[in-house]
């Protein structure tokens, strides 16, 4: 008994109904633990959604390539700043929106897709994530994409596109019938395919915008919070896609290019929601006329390939926030947050091939 004391915690001398209590005390814990990682790796509804499953679905459609994200896989580091004016800090109490105030800033260019060493190509999706760091500590990750709204509404959904939207090896495009069915079951994602299709694809990063998609809420200092979506707009006009590009690396060594020639801005643009918008529906975009914010200026100074200790090994989960932007109702938040975590221990255990895209680092400090 008293060995069960010590290993327990217990004082010597506790009686024996109430060790017993304890020792039920403590299996009940354990039990639920249990049953909560179960519950996470799906082991208790094999049925259900998970991360592990959604990532297991990219390397499904995009074969196996360990070391690297399972998707947006082909990236390019890059660092700068951002420079508030302000003008955001009405809408929320993040220390990044005082006014004056500059952060430091690292992030990724990407494509979307989970194959690390295809050619680049002017219509596959372009992203920039960024990680903010503020000076007590905080941070702000975001992941941004080229398109105005995400294709999918739900988790679900996205799984299921997947899939349809894997290129037979016959031809290597979609099957059309499987697109066909998709389109059929979820008539938002033929809606926001036709917003996307209709967007202007510019030449490269440099002069993309970059939507964040998915709703967040700004809280002010007052308590009051705003449902919000947010888009970095490039300063300066889109520049014309070229008719023929020669290399396979061709967007990422002409971004790293430009830099290299000197930074490159971008305005952080945050839109309010008004009565009735769809915040937790990220295929539907909100009206021209809503308040649109500028609330500072991103610069990007410089580019890396991926090594140690950059950007390959950040897990830009959007919802690592600061005090004073919180999660939307959207699902989708909860589900990138789940799968990005899952790919980024899955790929933390991997060896580590080279970059993908090895060019040289142009001007700027990137970690």
């Amino acid at each position: 008994m008293a060995l069960l004391n010590t290993l327990i915690g217990a004082p010597p001398g506790m009686p024996a109904r109430t060790l017993l209590v304890r020792l039920a005390a403590i299996g009940a814990v354990l039990a639920g633990s249990a049953g909560t990682f179960a519950y996470v790796g799906g082991w208790l509804s094999p049925g259900a959604l998970t991360p592990a499953r959604v990532i297991d679905r990219f390397e499904e459609v995009n074969g196996p390539h360990p070391g690297f994200r399972r998707n947006h896989a082909k990236g390019l580091c890059v660092a700068g700043r951002f420079a508030s004016n302000g003008a955001g800090a009405r809408l929320s109490k993040a220390g990044l929106f005082a006014d004056g105030r500059e952060t430091p800033v690292e992030g990724r260019v990407a494509l979307a897709g989970g194959q690390p060493y295809a050619a680049d190509a002017e219509a596959t999706v372009r992203s920039l994530a960024l990680r903010f760091r503020l000076p007590d500590g905080e941070e702000w990750r975001t992941g941004m994409n080229n398109i105005p709204v995400f294709p999918v509404r739900t988790p679900e959904a996205f799984y299921e596109q997947l899939l349809a939207a894997k290129p037979d090896p016959a031809t290597g495009k979609p099957d059309p019938e499987r697109m066909r069915a998709f389109a059929a079951a979820h008539p938002e994602s033929a809606t926001a395919a036709a917003v996307i299709k209709a967007r202007t694809i510019t030449a490269g990063f440099a002069d993309s915008t970059y939507w964040g998609l998915n709703a967040f809420r700004f809280v002010a200092a007052d308590g009051s919070d705003r449902a919000v979506r947010w888009a970095v707009v490039p300063e300066g006009p889109a520049q014309t896609v070229p008719a023929a590009r020669g290399d396979r690396n061709d967007l990422f060594d002409a971004f790293a290019a430009t830099l290299a020639q000197g930074p490159r801005r971008w305005h952080l643009l945050v839109t309010v929601a008004g009565p009735g918008d769809p915040v937790a529906d990220a295929t539907r975009p909100w009206p021209a006329e809503r308040e649109s914010v500028d609330v500072g200026t991103l610069t990007l100074t410089g580019t890396a390939p991926e090594a140690a200790g950059n950007c390959r090994d950040i897990n830009f989960d959007p919802l690592v926030l600061p005090d004073g932007i919180a999660p939307s109702d959207d699902p989708l938040l909860s589900a990138r947050s789940a799968a990005y975590s899952r790919s980024f221990t899955r790929r933390s255990g991997e060896e580590k091939p080279p970059s993908a895209v090895a060019g040289a680092p142009s001007r700027g400090e990137v970690r």
